[in-house]
């Protein structure tokens, strides 16, 4: 437990620490918001429900800002392959296991503090506050799409040595997943063909979790969307934790 909290606590103070990266993290979401949510709030209406797409919206956008910064923050691992601290990790006397844990508990933490900082924002741009209990439930979601996406990106940093090369396979992962995660628009809209794959993503079941939370709706079910992502965040994390065994020094 000493080896996982020391690795999670460098991970939040480089976070911390690094203003330019909070600042920068939060101009993808701002944009979504700001751009999108008020310029088409007075022209898109929510069937169903009857809220403004802005409304609409920011629980998609929290996921969004979560997902982004959990998933890049397996460059972690590249970085420290490349500058000796992850040889003198592996050569200690210390399982890998925990190392990895440390590593996907630091990332999910700063993913969450970076999802609450557009959550605070939005509150301040006008978000509809449901109730105490559900900014709870939002957070709970928060920390397993936190916890699922950063093991996902260690996963694949583990099996790479190139910064540049792992950019590019994450957007290239990254993008699809939220966009066809329904934070942008009603899962109960799409075509026939666009809606299985939109419940085969498990982000799906983060955006609907934080969207109940907040608003207290919701299109699919907060029971199943927490086992799916909780399956889904133990069953990427066992395939991270492999993986990472695997790394050579």
């Amino acid at each position: 437990m000493d080896i996982i909290y020391a690795i999670w606590l460098r991970n939040v103070k480089r976070y911390v620490r690094s203003k330019s990266r909070i600042v920068g993290s939060l101009g993808i979401p701002l944009f979504f918001l700001l751009i999108m949510g008020f310029g088409l709030n007075s022209v898109v209406t929510i069937q169903n429900t009857g809220e403004g797409y802005i409304q609409f919206i920011i629980p998609g956008v929290v996921a969004m800002s979560v997902l982004f910064t959990s998933v890049f923050s397996g460059i972690q691992i590249i970085w420290d392959k490349q500058f000796g601290f992850l040889k003198e990790t592996l050569v200690a006397p210390v399982s890998r296991l925990e190392i990895m844990l440390g590593q996907t508990l630091g990332g999910a933490t700063t993913a969450f503090i970076q999802g609450l900082i557009i959550l605070v924002l939005s509150v301040f741009i006008g978000m509809n506050i449901v109730s105490f209990a559900g900014f709870l439930v939002a957070f709970m979601f928060m920390l397993l799409i936190g916890v699922a996406f950063t093991a996902l990106g260690i996963a694949i940093a583990s099996k790479m040595e190139d910064m540049h090369g792992f950019q590019l396979i994450i957007n290239f992962v990254i993008f699809p997943i939220f966009g066809l995660s329904g934070a942008l628009f009603p899962i109960d809209g799409l075509p026939s063909w666009i809606r299985p794959l939109t419940l085969l993503n498990p982000l799906t079941y983060g955006v609907e979790g934080i969207r109940y939370g907040l608003s207290g709706a919701a299109q699919i079910s907060p029971g199943v969307c927490f086992a799916v992502l909780a399956g889904f965040a133990l069953a990427v994390t066992a395939v991270g934790s492999y993986l990472f065994r695997k790394v050579t020094i």
